[in-house]
């Protein structure tokens, strides 16, 4: 095999184990496909779901490339973001020097932007965007609380609340040391959540925080924040759910949810359109090209994936870490 017809990628091999480096053909476009030159790869939840071989959507079929999304450049010298099914279908991810994807999936990108910090925000921010606007309706003038802000998807959120014309931005977040950070991103307070909080204490807590009500959560844990946070919402609030990591259920109670009239919503990357993703990541490019919008985020070499892949799995790495090939 020719060097110019190989490339290097992180291959998984073992359900629940790193992936490991490995030299493969480079992968030849299908019809309706393009090959990417791969610029940056997060390793997100999603990837370490899959590749657990534990997922509600199957057990992939070994070995592959895992990476569900990438930031790349195509032949004419322009740069887009991508989505793939690695590890939710047959065929590789983004993990790797080069990527098939379909036509119709690419994001172009504004010249000049930071292609790791766009792989950085990826699906993450394509869902605290769609949460808060498309699911949450988040109208300029409302309130919001962002639970869970010290996340990649908490800070997107914190940022993209004040975009759209929040009136106050509340962040509660486990890392305390987070609270500077939220400040700097936008947050006019933020609460700490504690492993020993209870719904009323929380509640209480957040509602301080917030000045009264408000209008609209964004929460990515569920459980006795999601059920505080319910007990801060002004009739009528909506509490839209993305993720469970504080729990897989919630101690809600009856009269909260009738007395305020609440909403309370599910939201998934997976319900959008093709055309709802390239809306919201365009945006979330233009924003973060501009300068408003960003997320921690750490950047690796390929040839380091396995001990990245392990600290995103084991929570050590601290942010989002994305890989270059």
């Amino acid at each position: 095999m020719a060097a110019s017809e190989s490339m290097t990628a992180a291959v998984l091999t073992r359900y629940g184990e790193p992936p490991t480096v490995q030299r493969r053909p480079r992968p030849r476009p299908a019809a309706g496909q393009v090959l990417v030159r791969v610029d940056a790869a997060p390793i997100t939840p999603l990837d370490l779901l899959c590749a657990s071989g534990s997922s509600y959507l199957g057990a992939p079929a070994l070995p592959y490339v895992p990476g569900v999304q990438g930031v790349g450049t195509l032949a004419d010298g322009s740069g887009v973001w991508f989505p793939t099914r690695a590890g939710m279908a047959a065929g590789d991810g983004g993990l790797a020097g080069y990527a098939t994807v379909a036509v119709a999936d690419l994001v172009p990108l504004p010249d000049g932007v930071d292609h790791r910090l766009i792989a950085a925000l990826g699906y993450s921010a394509v869902a605290a965007w769609s949460a808060l606007t498309l699911r949450g309706g988040l109208r300029a003038g409302e309130d919001v609380l962002i639970l869970g802000a010290s996340g990649t998807v908490g800070q997107a959120g914190v940022q993209i609340a004040r975009l759209v014309g929040a009136r106050r931005v509340t962040a509660a977040a486990r890392s305390t040391a987070a609270a500077e950070r939220l400040r700097a991103l936008g947050a006019d307070a933020v609460v700490p959540l504690r492993a020993d909080d209870d719904v009323p204490g929380l509640a209480d807590r957040l509602r301080d925080a917030a000045g009264g009500p408000v209008d609209l959560v964004l929460d990515p844990l569920f459980g006795v924040p999601a059920a505080a946070a319910l007990r801060v919402l002004r009739p009528g609030g909506r509490l839209v759910n993305l993720g469970g990591s504080a729990g897989a259920t919630a101690p809600i109670d009856s009269a909260t949810l009738r007395g305020g009239s609440l909403r309370v919503l599910g939201y998934t990357n997976n319900e959008l359109t093709g055309q709802q993703r390239a809306a919201a990541v365009a945006a979330i490019a233009g924003h973060a090209h501009a300068g408003r919008l960003t997320v921690d985020h750490q950047v690796r070499p390929l040839d380091e994936v396995a001990a990245a892949w392990q600290a995103q799995a084991d929570g050590s790495a601290g942010a989002r870490i994305v890989i270059t090939p």
